[in-house]
């Protein structure tokens, strides 16, 4: 027998745990022919972190930003170059293909561009400035698409492509994000088949133990690839390998394929980046980073919940008692922070974290804030809150005691700046940066609550509230960019630097950052309360033979004994030296 190149055997110990029945050495030739590879490139360092704190990441749709007569790509990306800049090194593109639901996440074509958005130039176009990520809709596709027509029809490519199941089955204990039926019948002249449903109905889910459809998808990774595209999210794939009987959510065989797309992707583009998309409690989540050989990126999902529950509530207990438990991220990889975007605040990562009590109410002063809540049900049938569906400006609108106040500016500034100053990598959804409100108009017209934060903006209507005094759109964008210019210049904010969590009690959230040669610190104190709070400066290790400034006020402090009386929702990044 040939012998095989490093790449090859390693590619064939996957595909054996995942296709012991197959003939793994054949199913390895053609990932490798779909993936555009040879199997005998050179194996990329490892270890290696692919971002630095200039890293910005900014989540968007194609088309959140409109002019008439104008593809929206082109809208976004003139857009993005006029505001964002040198603010933002990485724009993720929410799905922009054709589709029949879900805002883009019910795909019917992964190779095309949504011709309402633009094409495939305007994607380039925009990755010439920006490095940009692409979604993988990995686990389903459109009822609508060719696949499930061709299905239908008992027809390739696509009639094995889809996860059937016996409606007869104990399935029970599988996990569920949603309320709907989890089988759909499909009736042909043959009789009839149910397909597995984990979203809905119009996404219907692919099925992986077809090796088929794993090469479908390394076709589609190559495409994307040779236009532009160099990060990868993977969408709802903790859901992507099903056994019934079991919960079909973050199956051993599901880590198998992340571990094997991550060793294609990365020999195809050693700059090449994965994060996965995995709305689940934290512990579960976590595991996503496998060995430093799975996602180079996971998404912090119990950040929202538990940085506005703090927020909310004036009290960052919780939210310091899960960062304690949180381990630093090996070089490698990294935390994706974020607090806001196209989804709902999840909830299932809050539990364990927060109690019952606390994300009931969580939920009841989001809805005192126009929000809406979305459910799932429960392996005991209950329905139980899923997300709440608000846009972040409005769920800064108060505090759960006293309601709506005037601190709704300096709130979302400083929910900002904490996770700017946070371990991790930090993601700024579109509406976030300009402040969107919550849009009940398009959840009227859609019936879904998503839309409450996934506002359609008129091009010259934007421009013209960013510079307009009379809105907080721009006065926020201001506010928001001086901060991210500070983050960037400041070695100490590394998404890989180190951090610890402080303790100053329930109203003032502290940790500080060293950088990674230990020569910078920052101190990071915010006053998460609607209350003046002094910090002693006592209380923190200052060293004494270091003058120490405040990155964001500008002030000294050499007397070590000085107190400092922060304003409600004020903070300081309290450094040894300012970085350039």
């Amino acid at each position: 027998m040939e012998s095989q190149t490093d790449l090859e055997a390693r590619l064939e110990q996957h595909l054996r745990v995942l296709y012991p029945q197959h003939d793994t050495r054949g199913i390895a030739a053609r990932c490798l022919q779909s993936i555009g590879l040879k199997g005998d490139e050179a194996t990329p360092t490892p270890h290696r972190n692919l971002w630095t704190q200039k890293d910005i990441a900014l989540i968007t749709y194609a088309d959140c930003v409109r002019r008439a007569d104008e593809a929206p790509l082109a809208t976004l990306h003139t857009f993005l170059h006029k505001h964002y800049q040198g603010l933002v090194s990485l724009v993720h593109l929410l799905p922009f293909f054709p589709y029949s639901s879900d805002d883009g996440f019910s795909v019917m074509d992964y190779t095309e561009v949504n011709p309402s958005h633009g094409d495939w130039e305007d994607v380039e176009r925009l990755a010439g400035d920006f490095k940009v990520m692409g979604d993988l809709v990995i686990n389903h596709c459109s009822s609508r698409s060719r696949w499930f027509d061709n299905y239908k029809k008992r027809q390739h490519p696509g009639v094995n492509y889809f996860f059937e199941a016996d409606p007869d089955a104990n399935l029970t204990a599988v996990v569920r994000p949603r309320t709907s039926p989890l089988l759909k019948e499909v009736v042909d002249e043959q009789g009839s088949r149910y397909v597995w449903c984990t979203f809905s109905h119009d996404q219907v889910d692919l099925d992986f133990s077809n090796p088929d459809v794993l090469c479908e998808f390394l076709t589609i990774i190559k495409l994307y690839l040779d236009r532009g595209i160099t990060w990868f999210r993977l969408d709802a794939v903790a859901f992507l390998w099903k056994v019934p009987g079991t919960t079909c959510i973050n199956l051993p065989q599901t880590h198998e394929v992340i571990r094997l797309l991550r060793l294609l992707i990365e020999h195809r583009q050693p700059e090449a980046v994965i994060i996965t998309e995995t709305n689940i409690p934290n512990s579960e989540n976590l595991s996503y980073l496998g060995n430093a050989n799975e996602a180079h990126l996971i998404y912090n999902f119990s950040l929202p919940p538990l940085l506005i529950n703090t927020l909310l509530t004036g009290d960052c207990t919780y939210l310091k008692s899960w960062l304690l438990t949180m381990p630093p991220s090996q070089a490698g990889t990294a935390y994706f922070n974020f607090i806001a975007s196209h989804d709902g605040i999840g909830l299932r990562p809050a539990e364990g974290l927060l109690s019952d009590w606390e994300i009931q109410s969580l939920v009841g002063t989001m809805r005192e804030f126009g929000g809406e809540v979305s459910y799932r049900t429960g392996l005991d049938g209950e329905q139980k809150p899923y997300e709440i569906n608000i846009s972040l400006w409005n769920a800064m609108a108060g505090t759960s005691k006293a309601g709506p106040d005037e601190f709704q500016f300096d709130r979302f500034v400083c929910a900002h700046a904490i996770m700017l100053a946070l371990e991790g990598v930090p993601a700024f959804y579109f509406h976030s940066l300009i402040a969107t409100e919550n849009d009940h108009a398009r959840v009227a017209n859609t019936g879904h609550f998503r839309s409450i934060n996934r506002h359609l903006w008129d091009a010259d209507q934007l421009e013209s509230r960013l510079h307009d005094e009379n809105y907080h759109h721009a006065k926020v964008l201001i506010a928001i960019g001086k901060l991210i210019r500070l983050r960037q210049r400041q070695p100490a904010f590394h998404p890989n630097a180190i951090q610890y969590i402080l303790h100053l009690g329930p109203s003032l959230f502290a940790f500080w950052r060293q950088s990674p040669e230990r020569k910078q610190t920052i101190f990071a104190v915010f006053n998460i309360s609607n209350q003046p709070q002094t910090i002693p400066l006592s209380e923190l290790n200052l060293f004494a033979t270091q003058v120490w400034r405040d990155l964001v006020g500008g002030k000294s402090y050499e007397d070590r004994m000085t107190p400092i009386k922060l304003a409600p929702y004020q903070f300081i990044w309290l450094s040894n030296y300012e970085g350039s």
